[in-house]
């Protein structure tokens, strides 16, 4: 099955509610998990979230890592206040938010620390973060993104939403089918490191997942 586009970025209201708003708790504490698990229990460094949305995974992140400082980067100004309004009072000095479109004309600081949760398969051009990490990453920096895997068919990915996402809201079971469609295949995000220049682990975490780390040496 060709892959087949999306919009980029979530600005309808309604939309960024339903997804701020859903609960994304176990697949949010799995990611934070795979993090520590990457760079262990004791980073107090620099960190980019690319792709943060309404920046739960920021706050479980600042509060896993109390000594870190925290870009949480969106090219939505929808979610990014959505995340402001609702960073709780204790992480504040640690979440800088930042609204910004991929590619960035030049990196807001670099990087410890880089990591993003479902932003890769809502890019038209995926060399556009690839090329983002390298421009961002300090040396040595650590790298940690998880994605969505497109399904062989349109079939199997409404199985998924229908086994995955039955009971929620229309709007996201409509986005996460277009997800799935939008989303790479590993021997496309393999090509596309080959272009990039990079050399990180690729590994198939679950039916529908894709979990990419490493280092930028």
């Amino acid at each position: 099955m060709d892959r087949k586009l999306e919009p980029e970025l979530m600005e309808d209201w309604k939309q960024v509610q339903a997804y701020a708003e859903a609960d994304f708790s176990e697949p949010h504490h799995n990611f934070v998990t795979r993090i520590c698990e990457h760079i262990g229990f004791d980073f107090s460094g620099k960190a980019l979230d690319l792709g943060c949305g309404p920046g739960n995974i920021s706050f479980q992140f600042a509060k896993t890592f109390p000594r870190c400082q925290i870009d949480a980067l969106d090219g939505s100004k929808p979610m990014l206040d959505y995340g402001k309004n609702t960073c709780p009072n204790a992480l504040i000095k640690q979440i800088n938010f930042i609204h910004a479109k991929l590619p960035l004309s030049k990196p807001p600081a670099i990087y410890d620390l880089i990591f993003s949760n479902s932003l890769l398969h809502h890019l038209p051009d995926p060399q556009v973060l690839w090329q983002t990490i390298k421009q961002c990453a300090g040396k040595d920096g650590s790298v940690i993104v998880m994605d969505l895997l497109r399904p062989m068919d349109e079939k199997i990915a409404l199985q998924l939403v229908e086994q995955y996402a039955n009971n929620e809201p229309d709007i996201l079971k409509h986005d996460f089918y277009h997800s799935l469609l939008a989303a790479f295949t590993l021997d496309e995000i393999n090509l596309q490191f080959a272009e990039a220049e990079l050399t990180l682990n690729i590994q198939q975490v679950s039916d529908r997942h894709v979990l990419i780390k490493g280092r930028v040496t």
